[in-house]
């Protein structure tokens, strides 16, 4: 079942909305999503929080200007999914324009495992590095600074990901959600902890006079890099990410990105002078993440880093295949999971479920668990076999439930059990010896069902209500596409009744609609479709651009359909 309700948009911030020059659709839109003033929508960068608002941020200026000054030899470990490659990617561009001895080491997830592990500093050792920078990882890796401090190696921590009780005695910690750091965007990606880390030493070497025999960088040009990252990682887009977006957006469509972000956009077969916080999300993220699910993310931060644009489209084109096998990958591990629970529906499923099977893909569990998240609405866990007896698994929560603190709490009842936990409150991931993956199994449904209220139990589909026939337009559908949505504040959802005039399945899991509301009539589409309906029904849809032959017209995306 799901319970669908309807935004409110106080008539009265609708209105100076308006009269401050806003569409009447995006005033109405932007009221309901918490915006009182036009002024929240000034995306321009000098609205961005003062990298000086950032803990420690200034501390890893100077530890970082004293290193270029000292020619230090610099390592970046990085994360193997899209948030750590920009991260990676932002790191290198900025620390090489300001001519330091840098380079970058990614962890494989096959064998080396997520973070700062006590082995990858070994292998990190073999470089002979007088300081470690981590990005997207590192707050929880205890073991991993104490290895780096017995080969003498200095280290600087930036993170986003909630630190443990412990935190690692790094020589520097960058990270908006410890103890003690007071900077509002608590969501910032990694991505975007490090843009505002190279920010800090730029401000550091000027004020030493680094720049009067040498051009100051512009690090504007690294805002594709981190738009691209924030949105891949789902963060929250609150007003400093949504800024750090736009930006990001404004430059790809200009023209003015990376030539590894300009030939995903090729590889993929779309246009950067059309580029949406969508396309980033479910376009390129995909494709980058897919060398760190199935090869190696060397290859993703290869493609970020090069400037020849041969060498990136060539690169680019590896990532879209990986992409397609990953696809054909999850299709089946899915096929499975849904025979696991057949038995099951989102009335007698457990509050919490973990699955395991020993065929399944370590690098495709997370969006696995994403899947059957959204099938039964219930926080999931899905593992694949590692190495030496051990299971890792990913996990994707509902609104309700925050997965790390559920971890933490698992851990507590069971010391031992988890060998390694982390992430966020939608996004986690867990590692435990495969002899005891039911414990985990029964202790996580436990823990899920004491955290989760009844109606957490419930899916809720928060819609903007109808749509004015007059708004189920080209025009109106550009108009939204290029307003920055995401995470924490959703792209628009309307609901209304139409009557089915035509439809027809394509290719036995699509649902292609002939819809009508008055005089208006309008084409739709629903991926993945489970029940067909009548002569009239009730859509929750997403207004689109439907491309064809060169030909744009107006489409619903059908989100729901009763």
């Amino acid at each position: 079942m799901t319970n669908i309700t309807t935004r409110s948009s106080p008539p009265r911030v609708v209105w100076q909305l308006e009269q401050q020059g806003l569409h009447p659709l995006l005033a109405r839109l932007y009221a309901s999503r918490g915006i009182k003033d036009k002024s929240e929508l000034d995306y321009e960068l000098k609205s961005l929080i003062p990298p000086t608002a950032l803990t420690n941020a200034s501390a890893a200026a100077h530890l970082l200007a004293d290193a270029i000054e000292a020619e230090a030899k610099m390592l970046i470990i990085g994360d193997y999914d899209c948030d750590g490659a920009t991260a990676t990617a932002v790191g290198m561009r900025a620390l090489k324009a300001l001519g330091a001895d840098v380079d970058f080491l990614l962890p494989d997830r096959f064998k080396l495992g997520y973070g700062l592990s006590p082995e990858i500093v070994d292998v990190a050792a073999q470089q002979s590095p007088d300081l470690i920078i981590t990005v997207d990882n590192g707050i929880a890796s205890l073991e991993g600074v104490a290895r780096a401090q017995q080969h003498g190696i200095a280290t600087l921590i930036t993170d986003h990901h909630l630190p443990a009780e412990t935190l690692p005695e790094a020589d520097c910690i960058v990270n908006p959600n410890q103890p003690g750091c007071d900077f509002p965007s608590k969501c910032i990606a990694g991505v975007g902890v490090m843009f505002y880390v190279m920010l800090a030493l730029r401000a550091e070497l000027r004020e030493r006079g680094y720049f009067a025999e040498r051009p100051e960088p512009n690090f504007a040009n690294l805002l594709d890099l981190v738009a691209l990252g924030t949105v891949a990682d789902v963060v929250k887009l609150d007003r400093n990410n949504r800024i750090l977006v736009s930006q990001g957006l404004k430059r790809m469509r200009a023209g003015q990105m990376q030539a590894g972000i300009a030939a995903l956009f090729k590889a993929a077969g779309r246009d950067p002078k059309k580029a949406t916080a969508m396309d980033l999300g479910f376009i390129l993220g995909p494709r980058l993440n897919a060398a760190g699910r199935l090869a190696d993310m060397r290859l993703g931060v290869e493609c970020l880093l090069t400037d020849d644009a041969s060498r990136a489209l060539q690169i680019a084109q590896e990532l879209d295949t990986l992409n397609r096998e990953r696809r054909e990958i999850e299709s089946g591990m899915q096929e499975q999971a849904l025979i696991l629970l057949e038995s099951l529906d989102a009335n007698d499923a457990t509050p919490g479920i973990a699955l395991f099977d020993e065929s399944w893909h370590e690098g495709v569990v997370g969006i696995l668990a994403s899947r059957i998240k959204d099938k039964l609405h219930r926080p999931v866990f899905a593992f694949a076999p590692g190495e030496d007896g051990i299971v890792k698994g990913s996990g994707r929560s509902i609104p309700g439930l925050h997965l790390r603190d559920a971890l933490d709490l698992v851990a507590k009842r069971a010391p031992g059990l988890l060998i390694r936990f982390g992430g966020h409150a939608m996004a986690a991931g867990a590692t435990v010896n495969a002899k005891n993956f039911e414990k985990f199994k029964s202790l996580f449904a436990e823990v899920a069902g004491e955290l989760l209220a009844p109606a957490d139990l419930t899916r809720t589909l928060e819609t903007d209500g109808k749509l004015e026939g007059a708004y189920i337009s080209l025009e109106t559908a550009r108009l939204l596409e290029n307003e920055i949505w995401g995470q924490g504040f959703p792209a628009p959802l309307f609901m209304d009744d139409f009557e089915v005039e035509q439809q027809r399945v394509l290719k036995d899991k699509h649902l292609k609609l002939r819809l009508r509301k008055g005089d208006t009539r309008i084409d739709a589409i629903q991926f993945n479709f489970s029940t067909q309906p009548g002569n009239r029904t009730r859509v929750a849809y997403r207004l689109a651009i439907n491309e064809y032959m060169g030909v744009e017209n107006p489409q619903l995306m059908v989100e729901h359909l009763e």
